[in-house]
């Protein structure tokens, strides 16, 4: 009951805390830790743990697949490098070099361990950056290559987990033999990535409920991340083919699925996001209350450790920037403002949380197992310096470094689309027999309609600055009369759910139509 009262105290927490953090523009993630691990040292608090085997199947699904929905196939065709070099390459290197230092401050740890530790503070995580890093005016190109990096980074450092922790409680040691059980999983996981993603699509081909087409899209995830973990695939790359795979099999006709899988998604990321960091916060708590006075010994090591982890990121970014970055990486990062930014962003989050609680307390010999609190400690440490300093100052530093915007290419690119959608949707009602059906006012309609179709799509016209303010200013007064309207509409419908003899669904399908008309208000006739 202690746990349940806490999740929802989490969930309300998450909904005061984005309040908060509109106001006052910082991202609500890193605030809901600060805020829960303050909270959490209140004397009234009972201690409350959750299993660390469960953190990661628990929060790891959802938001890695509400990630990668907002990618596609082509995204990773063309970053295909940035996800070698970044979610493969820097992550190898971050572990070797932050084991290499760890050993060294810490000898009793053992190379094993220290591996382990490395693994633990190595990547990125996904969840953190797109919480964090897409809710400031970022250029898109950063934003992508930060998507890439994290959505697959976990896979690696869980391989090399997994096998420095074997070799940690039975004596062993590492080899190079984590370098083929990673490509078996990867690859296998992309197998059953796209199996579910076919799967699902049957189903939503199957089922003609339109709650229920969505909601499979929050079990696929979980379904597919255990599958894959069960015959020791990784799950990581098994949910993010999902989500990518069944974005390439939309299909048109689902207009109102989309509008209700957005909506449905919306609420999902946000909720999880805001308790995942929650725990995170509570966790802090116990990480030092544990540790005691030994945090303070530990503080070289912990400190050089950290100082590792931001500097091998700032290093390879410059020799990116240096000696590939302009050719190789689609000019990103293409400066030193934007090596400063993708260093800043690389924020470790809810997965090092959860592999340093995973470590085990002792040996399979029944000894304790040397160096844990180090390491716990130092996880937490590592999150402090990436994630809570970088997540606070990122929207100060974004606002110092000015860094030139792409909005203009992204610009350009919608209303390309907008132009193409218009054209296909002109020629196809030409060609439709049905129009030929129609009164030709009527068909006239349609053709103007039809003809005015990429000012609706598009976000900006090329029209000239003045005519676009004024073009601007006319549609905020037809937004207001008509939001004015809509709104009185409403109230009416509304209102009729009082009269007796009226029947609640009724209002309720008349209010949905409503509700739609003013989410897309509609310019077409101007």
């Amino acid at each position: 009951m202690d746990f349940l009262i806490l999740l929802i105290g989490l969930l309300f927490g998450t909904v005061l805390v984005v309040g908060i953090g509109e106001r006052v523009r910082l991202p609500y993630p890193v605030l809901m830790l600060v805020f829960s691990a303050l909270f959490a040292f209140l004397p009234m608090i009972p201690e409350i743990h959750i299993d660390p085997e469960l953190i990661l199947p628990l929060f790891l699904p959802p938001l890695l697949y509400a990630a990668a929905q907002r990618s596609s196939w082509s995204v990773f065709r063309l970053r295909w490098r940035s996800l070698v070099l970044l979610a493969v390459a820097l992550v190898a290197v971050t572990v070797g070099v932050a084991a290499g230092v760890a050993w060294a401050m810490v000898p009793a740890l053992g190379l094993p361990a220290a591996i382990a530790l490395g693994a633990i503070v190595a990547p990125p995580d996904p969840v953190a950056v797109e919480a964090v890093a897409g809710k400031v005016s970022m250029p898109r190109r950063l934003i992508t290559v930060l998507q890439t990096e994290g959505l697959f980074n976990d896979a690696i450092a869980i391989v090399i987990f997994q096998a420095a922790v074997t070799a940690s409680i039975s004596g062993g040691e590492v080899g190079w033999s984590i370098v083929p059980s990673f490509l078996i999983g990867a690859a296998g996981a992309v197998v059953l990535g796209l199996a579910m993603g076919w799967l699902v699509g049957a189903l939503n081909r199957f089922v003609p409920n339109l709650v229920a087409r969505s909601a499979v899209t929050l079990v696929a995830p979980y379904a597919v991340y255990i599958l894959a973990e069960e015959v020791h695939f990784s799950g990581v790359v098994a949910v993010v083919v999902t989500a990518l795979e069944l974005g390439r099999r939309a299909r048109p006709q689902d207009s109102e699925e989309r509008l209700t899988r957005t909506a449905f998604w919306e609420v999902v990321e946000l909720l999880t996001t805001g308790v995942a960091f929650g725990l995170v916060g509570i966790e802090m708590r116990y990480v030092i209350e544990d540790e005691g006075r030994e945090i303070f010994a530990f503080i070289p090591g912990v400190a050089a450790v950290c100082a590792a982890v931001v500097l091998v990121r700032f290093a390879w970014m410059y020799g990116l920037y240096r000696f590939g970055g302009t050719a190789r990486l689609n000019r990103v990062p293409g400066s030193l403002k934007e090596v400063l930014v993708l260093t800043w962003c690389g924020m470790r989050g809810l997965a090092t949380l959860a592999l340093a609680l995973a470590m085990p307390a002792t040996t399979l010999a029944g000894e304790p197992l040397p160096g844990r609190n180090f390491m716990i400690v130092c996880a937490g440490a590592v999150l402090l310096v990436t994630l809570v300093l970088p997540g606070l100052t990122l929207p100060w530093l974004m606002r110092r470094l000015k860094l030139p915007s792409d909005h203009g290419a992204v610009a350009k690119q919608e209303r390309e689309l907008a132009r193409r959608a218009e054209r296909v949707a002109l020629e196809t009602m030409k060609r439709s027999r049905a129009a030929d059906k129609l009164p030709a006012e009527r068909r006239a309609a349609l053709a103007r309609r039809m003809s005015s179709l990429h000012s609706i799509l598009e976000r900006d016209s090329e029209a000239d600055p003045q005519k676009m303010l004024q073009m601007k200013a006319t549609l905020e007064v037809m937004d207001a009369v008509q939001r004015e309207a809509l709104a009185a509409a409403r109230q009416e419908v509304l209102a009729a759910r009082r009269q007796s003899g009226m029947d609640p669904e009724a209002v309720d399908r008349v209010l949905r139509r409503l509700d739609l008309r003013t989410v897309t208000l509609d310019r077409s006739g101007h």
